[in-house]
């Protein structure tokens, strides 16, 4: 869309917390306004309070809402960035999937109808997970539009187990399955913050088969991230990409609220730089699983999580930036 265009148009904007006190107003995202109407929405934040595929903590199936509220303090220029996604893009809070809490396989085909949708009107779903299951049912309504994806994956897991409990589809297996289905540009996978303990040295030597190029955490110490993802958008290019953020690719000193911990992971200034250096992609999609808010006393981990949502919007394709005066 032209600046033209978008100049014509109302977009919505996040309530003010001069007009209404930051602990008031509605329980969106940021608090913007909720849609229905997919018509003119170019950005769509969409909650799924799913958590029946995870194995260990429960309580994925909170953090939707969890975020939103932790999202109240979030304004809308990035100070670093200068980006100002509320200038050019129509974004809105388009509430969560009705999942089927007691049946995983059926969620899974309500998750991806609800995605289908939403390609289909143009909009880029950031979603605000539950467990990382969700991903597998969103990259393919993605890819029925877009074809096979480059995919940005942060995570301390590499989420390709074959199975698990004898289950194919759970919240560690969806990217082999993307990868059977033909989700995915094995070529143009990145594997970020990848560690802890194993069954075997196949669970990080698979993906490296696919054409993945897998980024432990131990290779993430100490470092600038920026090489890297100067790296990744060289190798992805102009492919359509989605980016899937697991909450417990960071280290738990900073999110403890979630269900698989690893130490030794990912800082945050680290998983900014990610997000950060994700500018210039063809972003079709985001999201951000895995946190539970009942293993998050202090809701620091929503609120991290609310962050990093607000970065990948800053990231996306179309965003506006303001510049200083006198500053390119």
């Amino acid at each position: 869309m032209s600046s033209a265009e978008s100049r014509q148009r109302v977009l919505n904007q996040p309530l003010s917390g001069n007009e209404m006190p930051r602990f008031g107003g509605p329980a969106t995202f940021m608090r913007l306004p909720a849609a229905t109407d997919l018509t003119d929405i170019d950005v769509g934040i969409i909650g799924v309070p799913f958590d029946i595929g995870t194995s260990n903590r429960p309580g994925a199936r909170l953090a939707p809402r969890q975020i939103r509220d932790e999202s109240r303090m979030l304004r809308p220029y990035n100070m670093a960035t200068r980006a100002a996604p509320f200038d050019s893009l129509q974004i809105a809070d388009l509430g969560d999937v009705a999942i089927n809490t007691f049946n995983l396989l059926k969620s899974i085909d309500i998750i991806e109808r609800h995605y289908q949708q939403l390609t289909a009107a143009g909009v880029v779903p950031l979603t605000l997970g539950g467990d990382h299951t969700i991903v597998l049912p969103i990259l393919r309504a993605l890819a029925a539009k877009h074809g096979p994806l480059a995919l940005v994956h942060v995570d301390a897991h590499a989420d390709v187990n074959e199975h698990m409990f004898g289950e194919p589809i759970a919240h560690g297996t969806p990217f082999r399955r993307a990868v059977e289905e033909g989700l995915l540009q094995g070529d143009k996978v990145f594997q970020i913050g990848l560690r802890g303990t194993g069954y075997a040295a196949d669970d990080f030597d698979w993906p490296r088969q696919q054409g993945f190029t897998v980024v432990t955490a131990e290779e993430c110490w100490g470092k600038s991230l920026e090489l890297l993802m100067a790296q990744v958008r060289q190798q992805i290019g102009d492919t359509p990409c989605y980016l899937s953020f697991d909450i417990d690719g960071i280290d738990p000193a900073y999110a403890p609220g979630t269900g698989t911990v690893e130490i030794a992971g990912l800082t945050v200034p680290q998983a900014l730089q990610i997000i950060r250096g994700s500018r210039g992609l063809q972003l079709v999609g985001g999201d951000l699983v895995e946190v539970s808010p009942p293993y998050d006393t202090s809701g620091n981990t929503a609120l991290l999580a609310a962050n990093l949502v607000y970065e990948m919007l800053c990231v996306l394709p179309g965003v506006a930036y303001r510049m200083q005066e006198g500053v390119q």
